[in-house]
């Protein structure tokens, strides 16, 4: 495998997140529909009518085809390593000429757009491990629905029961802004950097799955109820359905502090994954 190949595969990992949702979101937006009535059911069969034709026109699912955002785990023995990180970068810029993506990566100080290549843009989540594959997740993040981010570091008195509250204001807050029904990724523990990496990165984890670990799978399944009593909605027009789920990743936290980060993440949930082997093998849809 060299470069040009590499990067011709990361365009087209781009150009599959960006056009087709995986077959978990789909399914769990034709459960909502069929539980809702009214206006929530016509916005919901409008947003998988929408996902339908952006498969078969090979056309991106929203107008905001995100910031061009990377999950890469690879093998310390991956003898390809040295090439990634600019594979990504050529393969975004690829991809944004030939899809096309929208213009996303804007400068602080000119207020200009250059493409979806700036400074530290696209970002690249690095994880190593001992082996010799790599796995690489596109994971195109919308505007809308990372501004209803949020990081709050609480005292550490006030346990999961101030997570539980947090997370519920937060979604109160966010209300129809980051176009639900959304998924929300929340992370416990850490400090603040890692709260908010372990919450973003908890995203990737399929819609339905729940945490492996039993108190914060029910933490989990009380917070989708509790979201979705709020009556939001889908598209933030009233309904039963303002979630499809809640995603908790926990780490250990300092005696002296609980970060608690959350990520949302729109009805639009785009990922798209590929495994590499040493010899330059790839295999699709790994998420």
């Amino acid at each position: 495998m060299d470069e040009r190949k590499l990067s011709d595969a990361v365009a087209e990992l781009i150009k599959m997140a960006s056009t087709e949702l995986p077959a978990d979101v789909i399914n769990a937006l034709k459960k909502a529909r069929e539980n809702e009535i009214g206006q929530a059911r016509t916005q919901l069969s409008a947003i998988l009518k929408n996902i339908e034709l952006a498969s078969n026109e090979k056309k991106p699912l929203c107008q905001d085809t995100g910031t061009q955002t990377f999950f890469v785990k690879v093998g310390a023995d991956f003898p390809y390593m040295g090439i990634i990180k600019k594979s990504i970068l050529e393969g975004v810029k690829k991809a944004t000429e030939e899809l096309p993506l929208r213009s996303n990566a804007v400068d602080i100080i000119s207020g200009k757009a250059s493409g979806n290549a700036g400074m530290h843009i696209p970002y690249i989540h690095w994880e190593i491990y001992e082996g010799n594959e790599c796995e690489i997740i596109a994971f195109p993040k919308g505007g809308g629905s990372e501004n209803m981010s949020a990081l709050k570091m609480l005292k550490p008195s006030e346990g999961m029961k101030g997570v539980k509250k947090f997370v519920l204001e937060q979604m109160v807050r966010a209300g129809g802004n980051p176009c639900p029904p959304t998924v929300v990724g929340v992370g416990i523990g850490g400090g603040a950097d890692i709260a908010m990496e372990i919450a973003k990165r908890s995203l990737l984890r399929p819609v339905g799955k729940r945490s492996e670990i039993e108190e914060i799978a029910k933490m989990e399944e009380e917070l989708i109820d509790a979201i979705n009593s709020m009556g939001i909605g889908p598209m933030g027009l009233g309904g039963k359905t303002t979630v499809l789920d809640v995603h908790i990743e926990v780490a250990a936290r300092h005696p002296a502090s609980l970060p608690v980060g959350i990520a949302v993440q729109c009805w639009a949930d785009r990922r798209a994954g590929m495994k590499i082997n040493a010899e330059g093998e790839i295999e699709w849809n790994t998420i």
